[in-house]
C-alpha cells in the first residue's frame, strides 16, 4: 500500500473508530437476537447503505457476517466446553476462522541500568498517529517501540503525559511522521523492535501474551499458569495494567475469570473493538 493511501485509511479508521466502537457493542450485546443491521444504522444516525458501506470497510466482514461469527465463536465455546450439538443450536453457516499470522515482535532488553534510571538521558521520540481505533500515541528509544496508546481526538497530549510518566527521566521530541510509520508497520503487518522497560516479572507477563493467538481470548489464570506461576493471578492482573504497549502486546486478549471483559486501561470499549476487529478480520481469511 502506497504511503499516502495508507495514511488516508488511517485518517478514515480513526474517525470511524467511535461510530464502529459503538456499532460493535451493540451488535455484541444483541447477537443472539439477530438483530438487523438497519437498526445498527438507525441508531448511528446513517442510511442502511452508509452503514453497510463504511462497517465493512473498517472491519473487513459485512455487519450479518460479524454477527454469524458471534454466533460460531459461542458455540464453539459451548463444544469445547463439553456441550453438545444440540447445545450450542447455532447455524452461523461459517468454516472455523483461520488465525492471522500474528504481528512478530523482536524483543531487544534494555540494561539493568537504564530501567533502573527510568530511561534517565535516553533520547525519546513521541508522536501521534491515526489508528483504527482513534488516535496513536507512540513513544520510542534509539532500540525500538517502548509504548504504543490510544486514546479519542483531543486526548493526545493526556496519553502522551501517561506514557512519559513511565519514563520521567527520559529526553523528549515530537515526531508524528515517525509515529505514522509506526502505526503503518504495525497494522501492515510489519516487524516492529521492541524495548521493554519492565521488571523480570513484567517481562515474562508481557511475552506470554504475545502467545496468545489473534482472535482468542484467556483469562488472567492462565497467564499466571503459563509462567508457572498460578498462584500470582492478581501479581498478573497488575502487569497486565502496566503493559506499555497496546494492541502490540495484546492485553486487549485478556477477560475476567467470569470470561467478561475487564478494564482496560484505553477504554473496555475500545477493547471490545479491538477483539471484533481481530475476529471479523480473522473470519475474513477463513
Amino acid at each position: 500500500m502506497k504511503q499516502e493511501n495508507t495514511r488516508e485509511f488511517f485518517s478514515g479508521a480513526a474517525k470511524d473508530y467511535q461510530l464502529m466502537a459503538d456499532a460493535l457493542a451493540f451488535l455484541g450485546d444483541h447477537w443472539e437476537e439477530r438483530p438487523n443491521y438497519k437498526e445498527a444504522a438507525e441508531r448511528a444516525g446513517m442510511s442502511a447503505h452508509h452503514f453497510h458501506k463504511l462497517f465493512t470497510r473498517w472491519a473487513g466482514v459485512s455487519p450479518k457476517r460479524y454477527v454469524d461469527a458471534l454466533a460460531h465463536d459461542a458455540a464453539r465455546q459451548t463444544l469445547e466446553q463439553g456441550g453438545t450439538v444440540e447445545d450450542a443450536s447455532y447455524d452461523a453457516g461459517l468454516s472455523t476462522p483461520s488465525r492471522l499470522h500474528d504481528l512478530f515482535v523482536r524483543h531487544e532488553a534494555l540494561s539493568p541500568g537504564e530501567a533502573k534510571s527510568k530511561a534517565a538521558g535516553v533520547d525519546m521520540v513521541w508522536g501521534v498517529s491515526d489508528s483504527p481505533f482513534g488516535k496513536a500515541v507512540s513513544l520510542s528509544s534509539p532500540r525500538g517501540l517502548s509504548a504504543y496508546a490510544f486514546c479519542d481526538a483531543g486526548g493526545e497530549g493526556e496519553a502522551f503525559e501517561d506514557l512519559a510518566r513511565r519514563y520521567p527521566n527520559a529526553n523528549y521530541t515530537r515526531d508524528d511522521a515517525d509515529s505514522a510509520k509506526i502505526t503503518s508497520q504495525i497494522f501492515g503487518g510489519g516487524v516492529v523492535p521492541v524495548a521493554l522497560y519492565g521488571t523480570d516479572f513484567q517481562l515474562q507477563v508481557w511475552k506470554a501474551l504475545l502467545t496468545v493467538p489473534s482472535g482468542s481470548t484467556v483469562r488472567y489464570m492462565d497467564i499466571a499458569n503459563q509462567i508457572n506461576n498460578p498462584k500470582a493471578v492478581r501479581a498478573v492482573g497488575a502487569a497486565i495494567g502496566a503493559n506499555p504497549i497496546s494492541w502490540v502486546i495484546p492485553c486487549h486478549r485478556i477477560l475476567g475469570a467470569d470470561q467478561r471483559l475487564t478494564g482496560y486501561h484505553w477504554g473496555v470499549d475500545r477493547k471490545r473493538a479491538m477483539l471484533a476487529f481481530e475476529q471479523a478480520h480473522n473470519v475474513q481469511a477463513a
